[in-house]
């Protein structure tokens, strides 16, 4: 279980890179409607949502590699 651990998380940082290049190109209303900041006939793009999607996917990958890293000395 321990071992595919750091894949599952590193599949959720890729999710979450996803979810902020969405944020990024789409104005808000044409976010999908489950997402949060979706604002009907809004142009806005919400950069500070795209900005802690990515620092969300950083943090997952960097726990990632660390993982690796830990157990690749077992």
């Amino acid at each position: 279980m321990t071992k595919s651990m750091p894949w599952i998380v590193g599949i959720i940082g890729v999710v979450f890179i996803a979810l902020a290049l969405v944020y990024w190109l789409t104005p808000a209303a044409g976010l999908p409607h489950f997402l949060p900041g979706f604002e009907p006939g809004s142009d806005r793009v919400h950069v500070t949502h795209a900005l802690g999607s990515l620092l969300v996917a950083l943090v997952l990958f960097a726990i990632a590699i660390v993982w690796f890293q830990l157990s690749a000395g077992d």
